[in-house]
């Protein structure tokens, strides 16, 4: 089976969830015997030097990039207001990319073209001229204007909330304008595939969450025999991040370091802005980016993910259970995961409801190590990439086969 996937920012390094999704998935299936030729974006916010690759990111075939300015521009975005499009998608319109495509499937053919994410679709009439036996996928990693509508509800200026609200409007839209141009849509989640088939999606479909590989993943146990502290790990340039970790250190924060003196906040991630940087509060370390994810989780007993916003599934929560650490979340952050409260997870909403949970954590140590464990065989059991990317291609044979056979 040929694949070409197409990515709107290109998958490495592995510091989110979307780059870890994608690469997870494309390697089990290059493993399961597929040939993968990965054509993608390499845009100003997240470029990669791709001379800087490793070694072992040798799953694909090919690899295709175009260098695509995508940065923000206020005047683009006003004129898109009256113009009735969405700028979120037109940021993503590019001229070289379409002419690299073009190229690409010129130049040979290809059983499976794989969009990550909605932010390809407007490249679809070109992949149905240049490659017309292809099978269309649409792997949603998000119900994208779900993120927004959350952002703007969450917004407290009454302008901010009002111009997010219509950007989102458009986004929405488009989405659901353009929902039965993929052959199957591969979504992250069963509750994000409910939620695309009552805005109308009526195509196949196969449910295929965020892979990892267990081996890549060797729990720290011992964290649990020590003073309790709390790791928040992921991309601070965006923005369910940022509203997550401003409104724990705002609401809860202070008031759990009253309560558990000894308590301690480490904060984690790429390209933080300078109200994190510039945190000064109690017993709140800020990192930046580490280069050991894995590394700076696992010295943590807690892992603390408070959103707000966002749809899909967060690949940090996947990782911290795989590495064996008690993740604390909201009810948002753990959407698309089947894991229970208190079993494999603890799950807070309110600041009364997380610093119970924080005093459960210190009332119930024996308890806390054994939810840990039952994590990590939660993640093994359920999340291998290789089982979810196998059930993945014998989906797209079959959609082969009837393309063929029609």
């Amino acid at each position: 089976m040929k694949i070409l996937q197409l990515c709107k920012k290109f998958p490495f390094p592995l510091k989110d969830g979307e780059s870890i999704a994608i690469t997870n998935l494309s390697k089990a299936l290059q493993e399961l015997g597929c040939e993968v030729t990965l054509l993608s974006m390499n845009t100003k916010k997240h470029f990669f030097d791709t001379r800087q690759l490793p070694s072992d990111f040798n799953h694909y075939r090919d690899i295709h990039t175009v260098e695509v300015d995508n940065e923000l521009n206020v005047k683009d975005a006003l004129l898109n207001l009256f113009k009735g499009e969405s700028y979120h998608i037109s940021r993503f319109v590019s001229d070289a990319f379409t002419t690299k495509l073009k190229t690409v499937l010129q130049r040979e053919s290809f059983d499976i073209v794989q969009l990550e994410t909605l932010y390809l679709a407007p490249y679809i009439p070109v992949i149905r001229q240049y490659c017309k036996d292809a099978v269309i996928s649409m792997r949603a990693h998000n119900v994208e204007h779900e993120i927004w509508e959350r952002i703007a509800s969450n917004t407290g200026k009454p302008w901010k909330k009002w111009y997010l609200g219509r950007l989102t409007e458009q986004l929405k839209t488009y989405e659901v304008d353009h929902l039965n141009d993929y052959d199957i849509l591969v979504p992250i989640t069963d509750r994000d595939l409910r939620k695309f088939k009552a805005m109308g999606y009526r195509n196949g479909a196969q449910v295929t969450p965020i892979g990892i590989n267990q081996e890549d993943y060797q729990p720290n146990f011992s964290t649990f025999d020590r003073e309790l502290s709390i790791s928040f790990i992921g991309s601070l340039d965006w923005m369910p991040n940022q509203e997550g970790l401003r409104w724990f250190i705002q609401n809860v924060w202070h008031k759990a370091v009253k309560r558990f003196p000894k308590l301690t906040l480490h904060v984690a991630g790429r390209k933080p802005p300078e109200w994190i940087t510039n945190l000064r509060v109690p017993n709140v370390k800020v990192y930046g980016e580490v280069p050991d994810a894995a590394e700076f989780i696992n010295q943590h007993s807690i892992m603390v993910v408070p959103l707000l916003s966002g749809s899909g599934m967060r690949a940090k929560i996947l990782e911290g259970m795989a590495l064996g650490k008690v993740v604390l979340t909201t009810a948002v952050g753990l959407e698309g995961i089947s894991a229970r409260h208190k079993r494999e997870v603890l799950v807070a909403d309110t600041v009364e409801e997380f610093l119970s949970t924080l005093a459960f954590c210190y009332e119930h140590p024996a308890q806390l190590k054994q939810m840990a464990h039952r994590a990590h065989d939660y993640v093994s059991d359920n999340y291998d990439r290789t089982a979810l990317a196998r059930r993945l291609a014998e989906t797209y044979k079959e959609y082969m086969l009837e393309t063929v056979s029609s």
